[in-house]
């Protein structure tokens, strides 16, 4: 808050009616070997014109770097209207619908995501959002492995081009459930997925489009090869890149199951990494398997519309032996900014969006690649977001380097895929411009040429 607003005299009276001789003794029940004492580092109280000028000079000490950086956070256009909107009072501090009858405003906004989402994916029903990406992948595995393998024991394939991160956190939920992740290899020349020989009997086939590296996968040959195999398709998506390919439930002759992904490309800042929120969307025969919560549009006795939340398969809300997550975390303040931020938008807009960003990322690996020494390492000729590029360096010390320099190059990626070695994955987005593009090129050749 701004300020506290209660004097002496308030705290006094307050402690007055409720009976307590001081504001420590509210807290009494705590042992006195687990309360920190005087906080001696603390300085004495100041004026608030003071405080603003120190916060201030903080603030002035964070860099502003041209950033090319991507990996599944990217620095975006927000339009001013989105954040004005998001923080009015009515949203700001009543994003939680627990009572439908006072909460009409947030469940229709909410719903209004919900059907937003659906007509991005392609699919019946989307939920009111998840806690990120990586988690919404998790719970689509698990959600996946509840239709198809109820008894445990059960193997999900992965592609090795499905973002590290998200894969990290599917191990830390999954690998401790009877669940065997089979990490498919992604091929050295297109960056795309290689099938097992052999893959077994599996309960679900995670498929991301575009991949980690920025090339898109041949999503219908892999859905109809997981259908043929009795498995689930789990479609991993970045939504913007919706608004340009087909949906996941146009996906080979059937379509995908379960669609999932990261939403901080609709109008969520970077913020040093978070808060960020994830989405589920799948076919309307698997929704009673649908972890989280929905919003449902009716009428009431007089014809009016209303909205309630229809399912809530959490266990804050049902019997904890049924309850398909136990994951609470809806992210209802950054869906509103995202609702917000589509309907500003509109589909013509959010296409115009990843059609900036395909071609910034293709004007960016080709002006990287005039550097000696600079090539690609796939032979994508479509990149959506990413690119990697191999650098005649170690990667990590020449990242560092542009850094220094005011430049944010891309991330290393040697420490997650071994044969990447000396290989970054950098990005350009819509906000990049070609004199942006142009000081990144000046500073890595400099770098180089030293």
């Amino acid at each position: 808050m701004p300020f506290v607003p209660h004097t002496p005299e308030d705290i006094r009276d307050m402690l007055a009616v409720i009976g307590a001789p001081t504001t420590e003794a509210l807290f009494d029940e705590i042992p006195a070997a687990l309360k920190c004492g005087a906080l001696a580092d603390v300085p004495a109280a100041v004026p608030e014109m003071e405080i603003v000028r120190i916060m201030r000079a903080r603030a002035a000490q964070d860099d502003t770097l041209l950033n090319f950086c991507g990996a599944g956070a990217y620095e975006r256009h927000i339009p001013a209207a989105v954040w004005e909107i998001t923080t009015r009072g009515e949203f700001y501090s009543a994003y939680t619908p627990y009572q439908a009858e006072a909460s009409q405003g947030t469940l229709q906004l909410l719903y209004e995501f919900q059907s937003m989402m659906c007509t991005l994916t392609g699919m019946d029903v989307s939920n009111a959002s998840m806690y990120d990406g990586a988690s919404a992948l998790a719970e689509a595995v698990l959600m996946a492995v509840r239709l198809k393998a109820p008894a445990g024991d059960a193997r999900v394939l992965v592609p090795a081009g499905v973002n590290p991160r998200y894969r990290q956190v599917l191990h830390t939920l999954v690998d401790n459930r009877g669940v065997q992740v089979v990490e498919a290899a992604f091929d050295a020349a297109h960056g795309t997925c290689v099938l097992p020989p052999e893959a077994g009997e599996i309960a679900a086939v995670v498929i991301p489009q575009p991949n980690f590296f920025g090339t898109l996968e041949d999503v219908d040959a892999l859905t109809d090869w997981a259908h043929a195999r009795g498995a689930l398709v789990i479609a991993a998506v970045d939504p913007v890149a919706l608004a340009l390919l087909k949906p996941p439930s146009a996906w080979g002759a059937e379509g995908a199951d379960i669609c999932c992904g990261d939403g901080q490309s609709l109008g969520a800042p970077l913020s040093f990494g978070g808060p960020y929120f994830g989405f589920l969307t799948c076919r309307q025969k698997l929704v009673r398997q649908m972890p989280g919560r929905i919003v449902g549009r009716t009428v009431d006795v007089e014809g009016k519309p209303g909205y309630t939340l229809t399912l809530q398969a959490r266990e804050q809300h049902i019997r904890r032996a049924r309850a398909t997550s136990n994951i609470c975390t809806n992210q209802g303040l950054l869906v509103t900014a995202a609702t917000i931020h589509m309907a500003l938008l509109g589909p013509d807009g959010l296409q115009r969006v990843a059609e900036a960003s395909v071609a910034n990322t293709r004007a960016l690996a080709e002006r990287l690649c005039a550097i000696p020494g600079v090539r690609r390492v796939f032979d994508a000729t479509q990149p959506f977001n990413e690119a990697v590029l191999r650098l005649p360096q170690a990667a990590a010390p020449v990242l560092e380097q542009l850094a220094a320099q005011g430049v944010l190059g891309g991330i290393e990626l040697g420490s997650y895929y071994p044969s990447l070695k000396d290989c970054i994955l950098t990005c350009a987005t819509e906000v990049r411009t070609a004199e942006d593009m142009e000081c990144y090129v000046r500073t890595l050749s400099g770098i180089l040429a030293a």
